[in-house]
């Protein structure tokens, strides 16, 4: 039986191919989209390409004009923030409207902190803001250069299995994010992604007006815990936080609509979607 998300996002990668991009000797995956409106930079997590946000992107091109990157095969969180900083310069944005989730979401909070003038809204997504607690779990306790990469693979399985197991209504989802971790995300691209978050440096102050941030979370992310939920937000003061009553880790690909609602809200766009529903909730 075929996997309808899987074919929709496929679908979307074949009319919207990724660019190669040289940022400071690195190469990124780089989708673009629309050529007007506000700029919307996307960043994905760990089990992502640039096109895990297909839908937003295809909800949104028309209206905004869209940068959704993969991650290059080395550095790290401070040099990646550099790579951005690059790649905005080269594509001539001045101000950005930047979402990251999960270390997406840290590496958009390390962006910011580093270039908050290159941001006019920060979103950081179902992430965390340390990452000392990660390195004590798998996969992040194995040598992630040496371990062989079946047993790096392995541990994913494991846990997305145990998703699939409570959330059968999401066997989409976990089917889509074992493509990915199988070999649609390169073993070095892979490992350069799990070292992000392992040898992550600590967050620097982030010198920013709490108005221009809104964090996005779920009530049933299995990664990011009620615990680490609540530490974000107090240390980031968002002026706005969006909450998802369901939708995992991965809101944006179970939840779209309403994924796109927050968008066009955060862009200064006209909301035209089913908005917030009975349980995406915007709190002040």
């Amino acid at each position: 039986m075929s996997n309808p998300l899987i074919a929709d996002r496929d679908a979307f990668a074949a009319a919207h191919p990724e660019q190669r991009v040289t940022l400071n000797g690195r190469e990124w995956g780089v989708i673009e989209a629309g050529d007007q409106g506000p700029v919307l930079l996307l960043v994905p997590g760990t089990l992502g390409r640039g096109d895990i946000f297909w839908q937003q992107i295809r909800a949104l091109k028309d209206r905004a004009r869209i940068l959704a990157v993969t991650y290059p095969a080395s550095g790290g969180v401070s040099e990646w923030t550099d790579d951005l900083k690059a790649l905005l310069d080269l594509r001539g944005v001045d101000r950005a409207t930047v979402l990251g989730s999960s270390l997406g979401g840290y590496l958009v909070q390390y962006f910011a902190a580093r270039y908050p003038d290159k941001v006019a809204r920060l979103l950081p997504a179902n992430t965390l803001v340390s990452t000392e607690a990660s390195r004590s779990r798998p996969p992040y306790t194995s040598d992630l250069d040496a371990a062989p990469i079946e047993e790096l693979r392995a541990g994913f399985a494991m846990g997305l299995g145990a998703w699939r197991e409570a959330h059968p209504d999401q066997a989409d989802l976990v089917d889509l994010l074992l493509a990915e971790v199988g070999g649609r995300i390169p073993e070095i691209e892979l490992r350069s992604r799990l070292n992000g978050i392992k040898k992550a440096p600590p967050l620097p102050k982030l010198d920013f007006t709490k108005d221009r941030i809104a964090t996005i979370e779920g009530d049933d992310d299995p990664l990011i815990t009620k615990e680490m939920r609540e530490e974000a937000r107090a240390l980031l003061q968002p002026g706005t936080a969006y909450r998802f009553a369901w939708g995992g880790h991965f809101p944006y690909v179970v939840r779209p609509e309403p994924y796109v609602s927050l968008l066009e809200t955060e862009l200064g766009l006209p909301v035209t979607g089913e908005g917030w529903g009975m349980d995406a909730v915007r709190v002040k």
